[in-house]
């Protein structure tokens, strides 16, 4: 058989020299891209997710990477370790968040049918309708909120009404209700009253779910509850001080000095960003004396102290520069729940007499009436920030209905994390929780009161 005959060829040399060429320009921009994502990769762990976007812009960008700027670095993140090395009283500075953009008709939405004020009224008393679930059914079910399966044995606090003037609230129905989320992110964010609300609704929602189909995964700092067959979650952060703080850890935070960065909220809103439906609260957290600051360009950990109120505004400054820039009403829903008041003074409801929420088996029927548990100064100044939101964040309003509620809370009926003395067991008043409500209670109310006009 004959063979092909190869034939030699000079190649040009001038074709050598530009394949050499092209060759050195590919493994030189290499070595440059390696050098910049390896020097951030060396930075401080809290730069991780910039890092990531430093690497996606590198890679796509036919800008050469040594042009890139990178992001500058960012504080050490705060935890429950996190001390202040030196403290002086607040300087009065302000964090930088530019002009607060307000929606052209500068009107805050609340959370209402038309003509009608669903959060005045008055409680009724119904054991036909209520309530809406057994607390022994209810498979998530917080141990600080089973007041019957610690003890408590009156009931009647699972079966009262919230009943409008003039109006009725529309009758609860799961089904609907999970047609409405379908396909959707619904995450509560904030502090052990905003996770009361959150297992309240999964308790509320649950047993249309089957049970194959439904799955919860703790995940610290977020929770999340996933319905499979509707595509959907219910999901809970926490951040009881909206920004940055050595709070943020969901279990162990019980800390005496809080330290909160007033300039940095990116910790929580890169989770809570992505989600549909947003509904937020903060309040009990900032009522436990003066918060430390600590600014993000402060080096050595020299904080500032400033009182709860203003540490509050700060934060919530913060916060609503947040929702004024990322939130655009007809995509996503935000919500934020009022006050939850305390009924730590019987003499509020029964002058002259001592005590507390313990033993309290009734609401408050005077509709006037109003608690030193309900802070005035911080829902004024809670009021003059939403307002400057317009109709991108809808109030909840459940601070004069859940007044009435001196007999919902879990007072000596929850469980205790350390072994109470002889002492305390004798004197129940003086360790009743008069803060977070007993489940099936008042925080269903709340869920009804959100779901109105969802």
């Amino acid at each position: 058989m004959q063979r092909w005959q190869k034939k030699k060829s000079q190649f040009p040399v001038i074709a050598l020299i530009f394949l050499v060429f092209v060759a050195f320009s590919i493994l030189y921009n290499e070595c440059n891209f390696r050098q910049v994502y390896q020097d951030q990769s060396h930075s401080d762990s809290e730069d991780r997710d910039q890092r990531s976007v430093v690497k996606d812009v590198s890679f796509f960008n036919s800008t050469p990477a040594q042009n890139i700027t990178l992001p500058k670095k960012q504080p050490v993140g705060l935890d429950k370790f996190s001390t202040c090395r030196s403290t002086v009283t607040y300087s009065g500075r302000r964090a930088a968040w530019g002009v607060h953009k307000t929606e052209p008709s500068g009107r805050r939405e609340e959370a209402q049918a038309e003509a009608c004020d669903l959060f005045s009224g008055k409680w009724v008393f119904d054991n036909t309708s209520y309530p809406l679930y057994n607390e022994s059914d209810c498979p998530y079910m917080s141990d600080q909120l089973a007041c019957h399966k610690h003890g408590r044995h009156d009931s009647g606090y699972q079966f009262w009404r919230w009943q409008p003037h003039n109006c009725n609230l529309k009758r609860w129905n799961a089904t609907e209700i999970w047609e409405k989320l379908r396909g959707k992110r619904l995450m509560f964010v904030g502090d052990s009253l905003n996770r009361g609300q959150w297992i309240s609704l999964l308790c509320l929602l649950e047993s249309v779910i089957p049970a194959d189909k439904q799955s919860i995964t703790p995940n610290s700092e977020l929770t999340i509850f996933r319905a499979e067959n509707y595509n959907a979650t219910i999901e809970f952060l926490w951040a009881p001080l909206l920004a940055e703080s050595n709070s943020d850890d969901a279990v162990d935070h019980r800390l005496d000095e809080r330290i909160l960065r007033p300039d940095s909220i990116f910790r929580h809103s890169s989770r809570w960003e992505h989600a549909d439906i947003l509904i937020f609260n903060s309040y009990l957290w900032w009522r436990q004396g003066p918060v430390k600051l600590l600014w993000g360009d402060q080096e050595n950990m020299a904080c500032e102290e400033i009182d709860g109120l203003g540490g509050m505004e700060m934060a919530m400054d913060a916060w609503a520069d947040w929702v004024s820039s990322h939130i655009d009403p007809l995509e996503k829903k935000v919500f934020f729940m009022t006050m939850s008041p305390t009924h730590f003074a019987k003499e509020d409801w029964e002058p002259g007499s001592e005590g507390n929420c313990y033993d309290e088996k009734e609401p408050i029927y005077d509709e006037r009436y109003w608690g030193t548990g309900s802070d005035l100064p911080t829902m004024e100044m809670v009021d003059k920030v939403l307002s400057r939101l317009g109709s991108k964040v809808s109030v909840i309003n459940i601070t004069q209905l859940s007044e009435y509620r001196k007999d919902g809370h879990p007072t000596i009926y929850r469980k205790f994390w350390e072994p109470l003395s002889p002492e305390r067991v004798a004197n129940p008043a003086a360790y009743s929780d008069c803060i977070h409500w007993c489940l099936p209670g008042v925080p269903d109310v709340w869920n009804e009161l959100l779901f109105q006009n969802f």
